[in-house]
């Protein structure tokens, strides 16, 4: 028997002691079924470019659009969702990301090709979309394989490069909103601006079909391989990075006001703002989310005070700070 406040043996408490520690719920066991795949507390560091972040609460993988649907439609609409792509242009941060984090995979990567266009997947890389439209003869698209990415986070920011971006070319946006309905929105609705999409609140990209128009083979694949020769002459391709960490303001280029600033080579903790283009973050080993965060608005101060322009952050910052930034050290060798 274990004994009360009194001293005296209560009845009551044997049986409740009999029951062993209490388990904590987890938000996993409030999901709805899925044919998908189902994690708790994953590591999502592994996922990103630039390999720092910490866990996702859930991290589930949908095996198809329906699945997807279905699943959004059953889910509590107090559970926070993010979507996570090719985490190309992310910094995921040390404290995790707390509700379900959507990573589309395999039932998400068809590409079809069309007369006068090309249908992809949104688990789709960039680079391959471009891949498939040469191989089949279609022009228009070969800016996409200077892009890092995948499909959805192309239309969901309008992405761009190299004289071309989504808008020029986006046909139509299929969508997954937050309460699980199916929609496509021609891209005039979605009101593309530099490196933004207006999606409905929650929604997320699952198919879109881009214009192309027949071209020279020979000369598509001639662009193509101008495009790879420049980004890897221009950017840290190689190296643990994400796309570009700010976007240019207008008529302005962000590289040259960093440069100006006195950013390039600027370290802080293991991050580092790249050398040879200032307007790439690095991770050179060991850095954390905080790190580059840090460095990054660091930077925002110094081109602030040396020029009175406010760089706005092109990469995504998601999740939940942890962990403190290092001070910056000065720069690179």
């Amino acid at each position: 028997m274990i004994p009360t406040l009194s001293g005296e043996p209560s009845e009551m408490a044997e049986p409740l002691a009999r029951l062993g520690p209490t388990r904590i719920p987890h938000l996993i066991d409030r999901l709805p079924p899925t044919c998908g795949r189902v994690q708790a507390d994953t590591l999502l560091a592994p996922f990103t470019w630039f390999r720092v972040g910490g866990a996702a609460e859930v991290l589930m993988r949908p095996s198809s659009v329906t699945d997807l649907a279905d699943f959004l439609t059953a889910l509590p609409p107090d559970v926070p969702v993010q979507v996570l792509g090719a985490a190309s242009n992310m910094i995921v941060r040390d404290g995790g990301i707390h509700g379900v984090v959507l990573r589309l995979g395999r039932g998400f990567g068809e590409v079809r090709i069309e007369r006068d266009g090309v249908v992809a997947g949104a688990a789709c890389l960039d680079a391959a979309v471009a891949e498939h439209a040469a191989a089949a003869g279609l022009a228009g698209l070969e800016f996409l394989s200077g892009i890092p990415g995948t499909i959805g986070g192309a239309v969901a920011m309008n992405a761009g490069a190299y004289g071309s971006d989504v808008a020029s070319c986006l046909d139509w946006a299929e969508l997954v909103t937050r309460s699980g309905e199916q929609v496509r929105l021609p891209a005039a609705e979605l009101a593309l601006a530099y490196r933004h999409a207006s999606l409905p609140p929650g929604a997320i990209v699952v198919r879109a079909r881009f214009r192309a128009q027949p071209g020279d083979r020979a000369t598509i694949a001639a662009r193509m391989a101008e495009i790879r020769r420049n980004r890897e002459a221009t950017q840290p391709v190689r190296a643990r990075t994400g796309g570009s960490t700010f976007r240019n303001p207008p008529g302005m280029r962000a590289w040259e006001l960093i440069d100006a600033a006195g950013g390039r080579g600027l370290i802080r903790g293991g991050a580092a703002c790249s050398d040879k283009h200032c307007n790439f973050l690095l991770n050179t080993g060991g850095a954390t989310a905080a790190d580059l965060e840090g460095l990054g608005e660091e930077l925002r101060r110094r081109v602030h005070a040396a020029s009175g322009v406010m760089l706005e952050w092109e990469i995504k910052r998601v999740g939940i700070p942890g962990g403190a930034a290092q001070l910056v050290a000065g720069n690179a060798a």
